[in-house]
């Protein structure tokens, strides 16, 4: 409540409400709804429904719940040189193409977290880049995060292509896993057949133990190994993290190159994920659990969505798809842009595929903190002429490389998640429409004007609204709709569905 800033003093009996009367208020406006929805859905009785009306109309929707862990899972890290099939192997083991894969080495640069299970075990698999000795670059950034897998590791499974041998890089990670401590189970990868079977037999040299010979690509020798593994991977994990009850998915997604792994290493507070200035470092979606201010979430880095996916080619293509399927995944997209540059046909194009999957959203402009002072309330205008079909998303300025207003991030994201959970009473949404189809009608077309005989909300996680009418809802008048009710009721960061069910009145016998 403000106070007047002039005029007469202000007493304590002007100020203060009245409890019994804002409660008196509150449910006078309570079955006000209540009767208004009993009316309008008696009246609904003298039109034409179908089974699928019925069943809306009955409020008999749910939304999706998160189920914890009972306990944290075993963590197996598949390590070795590049090109030996480890990705081919991990998608073998999870019966499903996860792992970006091509006949190149260096597809995989970070290590990647799957849930995975055999013989009804559960247990975290982990995918890494390739290990190699004396390499700079984001070679080397690449190397030092296969070290990290083994090191937050129960198991090691050390993939050796059969077919070349065991090499002297091979030789290097054998002297790193027997430094580890760690349970290793060698697979011996690329034994297409029984003649395969005997270059396998040459890699008990390493010294890690009975080399197992597989195809990770047809699939050779697979259930073999998973059986030594289960006898390799502890009961209880002394690595694995139990994952809380409930945590938000959250995607960081954008053009190539405008530091989405960085904001996610600074936000994690570890180097968490490979960062290089060449576009394209992030192949795979990479999830981490991070706790900010009590609260876990689950953030994931993907690659960078280029101009036209289908232009794209061989591990690109395949990143852009793995993309889509973590914005599908997630709850609400960080769409990260770059304040340094205008924004870009691209740009628009990765906000448009947040909204049409459905998801929250926040926009991220990095690095803010490199704008000039004089440049910025110019800045500001082109966004707002920029963002304008998405002037409801809520906007941060950050910085990926100091975590300056990292802060105002996670406020933003905990607004749109809100608004993506929120539903309105039913009473409250048809007394909502009628006041405003009073006071701004739908346009007369054809000598006809449509008629909005009942909403409901369908369900939440993004709203969705259906509109019983008697004729056509023109897309400007469900665009005027969904504006006052972001006036109305906020969903400040959710995209709104409305839709519309036509009905005729039923017929006299």
């Amino acid at each position: 409540m403000t106070y007047p800033a002039d005029g007469p003093e202000t007493t304590p009996a002007d100020v203060v409400d009245d409890p019994a009367e804002d409660t008196a208020t509150v449910v006078t406006e309570f079955v006000d709804d209540e009767a208004r929805e009993r009316a309008l859905r008696a009246g609904l009785e003298d039109f034409e429904l179908d089974d699928s009306d019925r069943l809306l109309l009955s409020d008999e929707w749910d939304d999706d719940g998160f189920a914890p862990a009972e306990h944290a899972l075993p963590v197996l890290a598949v390590v070795g040189r590049p090109n030996v099939g480890k990705s081919t192997l991990v998608n073998r083991i999870l019966g499903r193409r996860e792992a970006v894969v091509e006949d190149t080495p260096g597809v995989t640069r970070d290590r990647v977290s799957y849930p995975a299970e055999w013989s009804g075990r559960h247990f975290t698999l982990v995918d890494t880049g390739g290990w190699e000795v004396d390499v700079a670059g984001i070679e080397s950034k690449v190397a030092e995060q296969a070290e990290v897998a083994i090191s937050l590791a129960d198991a090691v499974v050390f993939v050796v292509d059969a077919q070349v041998g065991a090499t002297a890089s091979d030789e290097r990670v054998v002297e790193l896993l027997r430094r580890s401590g760690k349970p290793v189970v060698l697979c011996a990868n690329k034994v297409d057949g029984p003649a395969g079977e005997a270059d396998a037999a040459y890699l008990w040299a390493l010294g890690l133990g009975e080399p197992r010979p597989v195809s990770a690509l047809h699939g050779r020798g697979t259930g073999d190994l998973l059986d030594a593994v289960l006898d390799a991977l502890p009961e209880h994990s002394a690595h694995g993290t139990l994952r809380p009850e409930g945590p938000r998915r959250v995607a960081l997604v954008g053009r190539p190159n405008v530091g989405k792994s960085s904001l996610l290493n600074k936000i994690a507070g570890s180097q968490r994920v490979v960062v290089d200035e060449v576009a394209g470092t992030t192949r795979d979606p990479v999830d981490e659990l991070v706790e900010i201010k009590g609260i876990p979430y689950w953030f994931v880095d993907t690659a960078g969505i280029r101009r036209r996916v289908h232009q794209t080619s061989g591990a690109d293509f395949y990143a852009s798809l793995r993309t889509q399927a973590a914005i599908e995944k997630a709850e609400v997209s960080v769409v990260l842009v770059d304040a340094s540059v205008p924004l870009t046909e691209q740009d628009t194009r990765v906000i448009s595929q947040v909204v049409d999957s459905g998801r929250a959203l926040v926009i991220a402009y990095n690095k803010w903190d490199l704008m000039d002072e004089d440049r910025r309330p110019y800045l500001e205008r082109e966004i707002e002429r920029d963002l304008v079909q998405v002037t409801w998303a809520p906007r941060v300025n950050v910085s990926a490389r100091t975590g300056w207003h990292t802060d105002k991030l996670v406020r933003a994201l905990e607004t749109s998640l809100e608004s993506w959970d929120t539903r309105i009473p039913t009473g409250r949404l048809n007394g909502f429409l009628g006041e405003l189809v009073a006071a701004h009608p739908h346009p007369v077309r054809g000598g006809k004007q449509p008629r909005i005989l009942f909403a409901t909300q369908a369900s939440t996680r993004p709203p969705r609204f259906v509109l019983f009418a008697t004729g056509f809802i023109e897309a400007g008048y469900r665009r005027f709709i969904e504006r006052r009710l972001r006036e109305t009721f906020g969903f400040e960061g959710s995209p709104i569905s409305i839709s519309v069910r036509v009905r005729e009145k039923r017929r006299r016998r």
